[in-house]
């Protein structure tokens, strides 16, 4: 049995966090071993809102390392950086011209942009084409997203329908959204983790300041000795995401009894991260201090996909009535 093409984009940045393990990280992984998965690093996306070279770059390399370090493995996953693959702005180009401007309009992040009243870029009103260039390009069956990127789904659907409807029927693949019901990751406020709220565990953190950060989570007043409810709290919530379930139902029995305190299970939590994140820190150091090795396995990716996206925009060119680029 053929399996389905599933393809991510991975946004760069340089402060990944336990949430974005736990909420997307470790969800990819796993959907990769059942699928045929293209993921890649969304470099071009990111320039939407970050103009400093040096961090941009940075951030690339931190982002490669982190998913490498958590365990992608390029010999079957096709892992590539976005700039690696010119393909996909040759075909957003295509793309905008069969897209309404106000279907852009509509688009969440420019919305959002200009009801803070702010003057967002161009790149920002683009950004739904682009991210449908990135999807067509490599005739992906389906892409998971969040609710919140649904919408952006939409638009590549729509756009691949009109474009095979005028051109002709399996000029572009319509994908289907795949909508991912990832783990809410609390923070140490107890609202959903995020670096903007500044309420996230920093995902490689030493052990020191590891530990330092999970005692900074926000708990009851009780006592030692008076018992507590572990359901909806951060420390619970956390620990049931890294610990075996035995472990978790374990914790919850000792807070329930009384005589243990928050304390003692931040140290539980503490250690349970640590069992998991300790060993993925020492491999992500040592990717992250070879640059040059990590250019070598997104340009290998690179490599290895690009072949297919020469084939899709052969094939729009033809479609659409622009001659075929020599290589």
């Amino acid at each position: 049995m053929t399996r389905k093409r599933s393809l991510t984009g991975i946004k760069p940045s340089c402060t990944v966090h336990l949430g974005n393990y736990l909420g997307a990280i470790r969800p990819a992984l796993a959907l990769a071993r059942e699928h045929e998965s293209y993921l890649f690093i969304a470099d071009y996306h990111a320039l939407t809102t970050q103009h400093d070279p040096a961090a941009l770059r940075a951030a690339m390399y931190e982002v490669t390392a982190v998913w490498l370090a958590c365990g992608l493995d390029p010999e079957t996953v096709h892992l590539y950086r976005q700039s690696d693959v010119p393909e996909v702005f040759e075909l957003a180009w295509v793309l905008s011209c069969h897209l309404a401007v106000g279907q852009l309009e509509r688009g969440h992040a420019y919305k959002d942009a200009l009801a803070k009243g702010g003057a967002p870029n161009a790149g920002i009103f683009n950004y739904p084409v682009l991210m449908a260039a990135d999807i067509l390009l490599f005739d992906a069956d389906m892409v998971p997203v969040g609710q919140d990127q649904k919408q952006h789904i939409e638009v590549c659907r729509d756009v691949a329908e009109r474009i095979n409807h005028h051109y002709g029927e399996g000029t572009l693949v319509v994908p289907e959204a795949c909508i991912t019901e990832a783990p809410l990751v609390p923070g140490l406020d107890g609202t959903k983790m995020s670096k903007s709220k500044d309420n996230a565990i920093p995902l490689f953190a030493p052990a020191k300041e590891l530990r330092k950060v999970v005692m900074k989570i926000v708990t009851g007043s009780e006592t030692l000795e008076e018992p507590k409810a572990a359901a909806g709290t951060t420390v619970f919530e956390l620990y049931k995401l890294v610990a075996p379930a035995s472990d978790a139902a374990s914790l919850e029995a000792k807070l329930a009894a009384g005589g243990y305190g928050w304390g003692h299970a931040k140290q539980d939590l503490y250690e349970a991260l640590e069992a998991e994140l300790g060993p993925l820190r020492e491999k992500y150091a040592a990717l992250r201090a070879d640059e040059a090795a990590l250019d070598r396995v997104l340009l290998e990716g690179a490599r290895r996909v690009r072949p297919i996206a020469q084939r899709t925009i052969d094939r729009v060119r033809e479609a659409i009535g622009i001659t075929a680029a020599s290589r």
